[in-house]
């Protein structure tokens, strides 16, 4: 079994400016359903574009949306797993943005146990069944990471998802979820390129706006929030 994970994050990692910080995305648990929802995807754009002039030759990003349009997406895409972690920022130790290094670890582990969140949401429901899952496919948009930020988020995942974490503070050994996994592969793409990397970029801005706006969220994202 192979599992697909696209994701984008919403709001900036300041403290002093910004009280939320989300991750969103959208999840495929097989090959062909990825590929049926990315070609529906392409002509829900194509329908957006055709009915909106000034959509016409632009990638279609939540920034230039109207929230109706949002919302619309959202809907039509109901359909697909969707994920989202929220971090409330007023509620996370002051030192963690006195580091470039300490910010970007949290991003990592936020990001790693929003991910985990849903996927033992979804072994709950039976849609995953653990001891089948071979490989997993991280694609994320493109940012600044240095390669060894890039090296240590994706081993991260791995020990999440394969090894297993030990937490020192404790000595407890917690068990990773997919003990039978063979490959993870975290792969930074180009939004233009990648329809499902726009589609979570709409939804991690759906969520954000909810949050800020106190909106109700739709109850077909699984949600984690932080801390």
């Amino acid at each position: 079994m192979d599992i697909f994970v696209y994701s984008d994050e919403s709001g900036v990692f300041d403290v002093k400016h910004n009280k939320y910080y989300v991750y969103g995305g959208v999840i495929f648990l097989n090959k062909n359903d990825k590929d049926v929802e990315n070609r529906k995807y392409k002509n829900i754009e194509k329908s957006l574009r055709e009915n909106n002039n000034y959509l016409k030759n632009k990638e279609i990003k939540a920034c230039i949306l109207t929230g109706k349009q949002k919302y619309k997406i959202m809907n039509a895409t109901k359909k697909i797993i969707k994920f989202g972690v929220i971090i409330n920022q007023k509620k996370i130790h002051p030192k963690i943005f006195e580091d470039k290094k300490n910010k970007q670890r949290y991003l990592d582990y936020a990001y790693k146990i929003g991910v985990k969140n849903c996927l033992k949401k979804l072994i709950a429901e039976k849609k995953i069944l653990k001891e089948k899952v071979e490989n997993i496919y991280i694609f994320v948009d493109e940012h600044s990471t240095t390669i060894n930020g890039k090296y240590e988020f994706k081993e991260g995942l791995i020990q999440e998802f394969k090894s297993g974490t030990f937490n020192s503070n404790y000595e407890v050994y917690i068990k990773p979820i997919f003990k039978n996994l063979k490959y993870l592969e975290v792969k930074y793409c180009n939004s233009e390129k990648t329809p499902m990397i726009r589609l979570a970029d709409i939804t991690s801005n759906y969520l954000y706006s909810g949050v800020l706006n106190n909106k109700p969220i739709q109850d077909t994202i699984y949600l984690k929030m932080l801390p």
